[in-house]
C-alpha cells in the first residue's frame, strides 16, 4: 500500500514546509539567549506565538507565560497537522504524536517521585497526543505512582508498566518505568506499518530512532548507579544493537560511538557522529543524537518529498524548537551565562 493515492502528502507536505520556514533559526536563538524572560515572551508575541501569549499573559508572566505558551502552541501545531491529513498519512502522523502521551505519562511519574507539585507537573505536560483531557486531569490528580500505573491500564502503557511497577519498587529507580513506556510506544509505532517505499524510507527512520533511545537509555541506567543489566530494558526494533551488544557497550561512550561510527549509519549521519566523539557528558551525547535524529530526518525528507517523511521531519524540528525556546527561558530562570545556555541548544 502506498501513501501516494490513499492519502494528500502533496498537500500536507506543502503546509508542513511553510511552517518549517517559520521556525526561529540559529541567529534569532542567539538574540534569545541575551534576552530576559520577559524580553523573550515579547519576541514570541511577534511571531507565531502570538495567539498564545494573548491568550495566556493575564494569567502568567515570565517563564511560566512562556513554559505554557510553548506547549500550546506546540499541541496546536500537530492537531492542525493531523485536521489536513488523510488516510494512510493520517494514521502514521498520529502514530508519530502519540509519543507526547509517552512524555506526559513519564512527566507524570517524574513529578510523582520527586514531589513536585501539580501546577509543576502541568507545565511540563504536552497535549498533542491522544490522550483527552480527562485522562490527563486523572493523572494529574494521582497521588502515587501505582494509582498511575492503575488509570493506565486500559491503555498501551498499561501491561507494561503493571509490570515494571515491582522492580521499581524494588530498585527505588524510575529506569525500569521509563523504558516500559518507551517500549510500548515504539512497539505500537512499528507495529503493522502499510507497504510501500515510502513508508520503508519512513521505518528506516524509526528505526534510526530506537536505536539512539537505546543508547540514551543504557547510558542513563549506567550512570544510575543501580544493579540492574541494561538488556533488561531493550527496546525492540532497531538495528544497531541487540541485547548482548547493548549490554557491553552500554558503560563505553567511546566504544559505543566508535561502534555507531563504523556501522550502516556512519556514512549517514555525517557530522553528528564528530558530534558523538567530542560529547563529554550524558546530555552533550543525547544532544548529540537529537541532532543526529534531526539531520537523519531532513535528509529522508529531501529524498522522499512526498511522504510522511517531511511532515515527522517537520514535527522532530517544531518540537526541538520548542525544547531549545524551554532551555533558554530556565536557563535565565536560573541565572546561566550566556555560554551555559547556549551549551543546553540543539541547533543543525
Amino acid at each position: 500500500m502506498s501513501l501516494v493515492g490513499s492519502s494528500n502528502p502533496e498537500y500536507v507536505v506543502a503546509r508542513v514546509r511553510a511552517r518549517r520556514g517559520n521556525l526561529y533559526s540559529t541567529e534569532e536563538y542567539r538574540k534569545i539567549t541575551r534576552m530576559s524572560p520577559a524580553e523573550i515572551a515579547r519576541f514570541m508575541e511577534e511571531s507565531t506565538y502570538e495567539t498564545e501569549i494573548n491568550a495566556l499573559g493575564s494569567k502568567h508572566g515570565g517563564v511560566d507565560l512562556i513554559e505554557y505558551a510553548l506547549n500550546a502552541n506546540l499541541a496546536k501545531q500537530f492537531e492542525q497537522v493531523l485536521d489536513w491529513s488523510e488516510g494512510n498519512l493520517y494514521d502514521l502522523v498520529a502514530r508519530y504524536l502519540r509519543k507526547f502521551d509517552a512524555w506526559n505519562v513519564k512527566t507524570v511519574i517524574r513529578g510523582i517521585y520527586t514531589d513536585a507539585g501539580r501546577d509543576a507537573v502541568e507545565q511540563d505536560l504536552i497535549r498533542a497526543g491522544e490522550f483527552d483531557d480527562r485522562l490527563i486531569r486523572r493523572l494529574l490528580e494521582a497521588e502515587s505512582i501505582e494509582a498511575v500505573v492503575e488509570i493506565l491500564e486500559e491503555t498501551i502503557y498499561g501491561e507494561p508498566l503493571a509490570a515494571a511497577f515491582e522492580e521499581y519498587e524494588e530498585t527505588g529507580v524510575l529506569v525500569p518505568l521509563e523504558n516500559a513506556v518507551d517500549r510500548a510506544f515504539y512497539e505500537h509505532l512499528l507495529g503493522n506499518l502499510p507497504r510501500g517505499e515510502p513508508v520503508r524510507q519512513y521505518e528506516a527512520f524509526l528505526k534510526v530512532e530506537v536505536d539512539f533511545r537505546n543508547a540514551d537509555n543504557a547510558l542513563r541506567l549506567a550512570r544510575s548507579g543501580a544493579d540492574i543489566d541494561p538488556a533488561e530494558y531493550f527496546i525492540e526494533g532497531g538495528d544497531l544493537f541487540d541485547r548482548e551488544t547493548l549490554s557491553r557497550l552500554a558503560r563505553d561512550l567511546d566504544e559505543l560511538v566508535d561502534y555507531i561510527a563504523d556501522s550502516d549509519y556512519g556514512d549517514e549521519l555525517g557530522p553528528a557522529l564528530r558530534e558523538l566523539e567530542e560529547a563529554d557528558s550524558l546530555i552533550a551525547f543525547e544532544h548529540a543524537t537529537d541532532a543526529a535524529l534531526l539531520k537523519y530526518g531532513d535528509r529522508l525528507g529531501t529524498l522522499h518529498p512526498v511522504s510522511v517523511t517531511p511532515v515527522i521531519s517537520y514535527i522532530l524540528a517544531k518540537e526541538r524548537e520548542v525544547e531549545n525556546i524551554r532551555a533558554i527561558a530556565r536557563g535565565k530562570e536560573a541565572g546561566l551565562s550566556t555560554d551555559e545556555i547556549e551549551s543546553e541548544l540543539v541547533i543543525t
